[in-house]
């Protein structure tokens, strides 16, 4: 469970990103693993589970609800139906919409981080004409975004490998 904490989270455990998703089997999640991440500042929330496999919401707290509090977010959030007063109910809406949309719903990039202008152009563009790819299609900030890509390759580059070296989960973990 840690190598795959640590393989798809690194950003989230480096406080540089609000959140990631880890889809694994049920019987590699480890309770006491993510009791640990929670000492550090880490929440995790079961967002869907089927009989073989789990997807586990990883994120920080305080950069979600700062994430949330952003104008054009709470637009969207809104007329999808959430109540983002709330980050509890706003991850229990995600579920709700996770079951029910046919496809994943768009609007969960604003729950990993990614700027609502790049979700909103998502949504509304279908996913075509974006001006470049990486972790998610952006539409806004060309330069900005390609600057956190690279960010966050370098964060999964070296946390990969020091923890390969040896390194604890706690150890990579920055507590915020």
């Amino acid at each position: 469970m840690e190598n795959i904490i640590v393989k798809h989270c690194a950003p989230t455990l480096a406080g540089i990103k609000t959140a990631n998703l880890v889809n694994c089997k049920r019987d590699e999640v480890d309770v006491m693993c993510f009791e640990r991440l929670r000492l550090k500042g880490i929440q995790t929330a079961v967002l869907a589970a089927n009989d073989d496999s789990v997807l586990i919401y990883v994120y920080r707290r305080n950069m979600l609800e700062n994430d949330l509090k952003n104008p054009e977010a709470k637009e969207l959030l809104t007329g999808f139906g959430y109540n983002i007063k709330s980050i509890d109910s706003a991850i229990d809406r995600l579920r709700e919409r996770i079951k029910e949309s046919p496809c994943f719903p768009h609007e969960i990039g604003l729950f990993l981080g990614y700027p609502a202008s790049d979700v909103k152009g998502f949504i509304e563009h279908k996913g075509q004409n974006f001006k470049c790819m990486g972790y998610w299609k952006v539409y806004g900030n060309e330069c900005e975004a390609k600057k956190t890509f690279a960010r966050y390759k370098k964060c999964i580059d070296v946390y990969t490998r020091v923890y390969l070296e040896g390194a604890s989960l706690e150890r990579l973990t920055v507590a915020v």
